[in-house]
C-alpha cells in the first residue's frame, strides 16, 4: 500500500532528512587517509545517540541479508557499493568510499547516500561519481505530479547510458516514510510513461548506483556487502524526496551541496565537503 504524506508529515521527514545530511557531511569531512571504518561507524553512533534518533539499519534483517545488521551506517569501499558492513579497514589514498545512512527521528525516516574520494582522486572515479549524481538529479527533475514512476527510472537510465555505464536492476530506490522501505520500488532502469502516476505527498528515496564495467553483483562472505562482480569501482548517490504540487522537495540535501545538484549539475566529490 502506498501512503501519501500530508505537508506536516513531509516536514517531519524533512527534520530527519536534515539530520541525515548533517551526518553524511560529517562523514565526508572525517574520511581521510589513515581513518578506520570502525572509527567512522562509532562516530556516527554517537551523533545518532546525541540527537535522540534511531538507526534504521540496526537489527535490519531482510531476506537477502545474513542475520541482523549490527551497524548504524553502511560504508562501502572501492568495488563495494551497497550494504557495506563497517569493519577493520584503514582508508588509503585514492579509495572510493560510499556512505549510506537511514535514520528515524520522532517516527519519520530519511535515507541518503554519497560517494567521496579519499585523498588523491582519479579522473575515472570522479567521472563515475558524477554520473550517479547527474542521474539522481535527472530523476529528481522529472519527479513531478502527472509524470509516472517510469519517467524517473528512464531519466536515471538515460544518464547512465550516455556515460556508457551498465545498470543493475536488482536494487534501486523505494518509497519511504514511517519506515525505511515502503512501496513502490523505483528501478534505476525503465521506460518513460509507464508505472504509477506521481502525486503530491508521495515520498521516495531515489538511489542510482553504478559499477564502471558491469551490471552484475556478488556478495561478501559477511552476507551483506555487495560488490561489482568484476571488481570494478562503484559509486552511489541517494536522496529522499517528496513530490509536491511543483518541483520535488529534496529532504536530505546537504548544506554544502548546490541546490541545483538536487536537480542540476553534480558537485565535485572529495574526502571532505568544500
Amino acid at each position: 500500500m502506498i501512503e501519501l504524506k500530508t505537508p506536516a508529515e513531509i516536514e517531519r521527514m524533512h527534520v530527519a532528512g536534515r539530520f541525515v545530511a548533517e551526518v553524511l557531511s560529517e562523514v565526508g569531512r572525517l574520511a581521510d587517509v589513515g581513518v578506520n571504518l570502525l572509527d567512522l561507524e562509532h562516530h556516527v553512533r554517537g551523533m545518532i545517540k546525541r540527537r535522540g534518533a534511531e538507526s534504521c539499519y540496526w537489527d535490519y534483517a531482510p531476506s537477502f541479508g545474513k542475520g541482523p545488521f549490527r551497524n548504524v551506517i553502511c560504508l562501502s569501499v572501492n568495488d563495494a557499493v551497497l550494504h557495506g558492513l563497517p569493519h577493520d579497514y584503514t582508508l588509503r589514498d585514492g579509495d572510493v568510499l560510499t556512505a549510506d545512512l537511514a535514520v528515524s527521528v520522532d517516527g519519520w525516516v530519511a535515507d541518503s547516500a554519497r560517494t567521496v574520494i579519499v585523498g588523491t582522486a582519479a579522473e575515472e572515479d570522479l567521472r563515475l561519481i558524477r554520473a550517479t549524481e547527474e542521474a539522481l538529479a535527472a530523476g529528481i527533475e522529472v519527479a513531478r505530479p502527472g509524470n509516472r514512476l517510469g519517467d524517473i527510472s528512464a531519466a536515471i537510465w538515460a544518464v547512465a547510458r550516455d556515460y556508457g555505464y551498465p545498470v543493475n536492476t536488482e536494487f534501486g530506490g523505494h518509497g519511504i516514510g514511517r519506515t525505511m522501505h515502503e512501496e513502490p520500488h523505483v528501478s534505476n532502469k525503465g521506460r518513460a510513461g509507464r508505472g504509477l502516476k506521481l502525486q503530491p505527498g508521495l515520498t521516495l528515496a531515489l538511489e542510482p548506483w553504478l559499477a564502471r564495467t558491469t551490471d552484475r553483483i556478488v556478495y561478501d562472505p559477511d552476507g551483506w556487502t555487495i560488490r561489482s562482480a568484476d571488481g570494478s569501482r562503484t559509486a552511489h548517490s541517494e536522496h529522499t524526496i517528496a513530490i509536491t504540487e511543483d518541483a520535488a522537495l529534496v529532504l536530505t540535501r546537504r548544506e554544502s551541496e548546490d541546490p541545483a545538484a538536487s536537480g542540476g549539475s553534480a558537485s565535485q566529490p572529495s574526502a571532505a565537503d568544500a
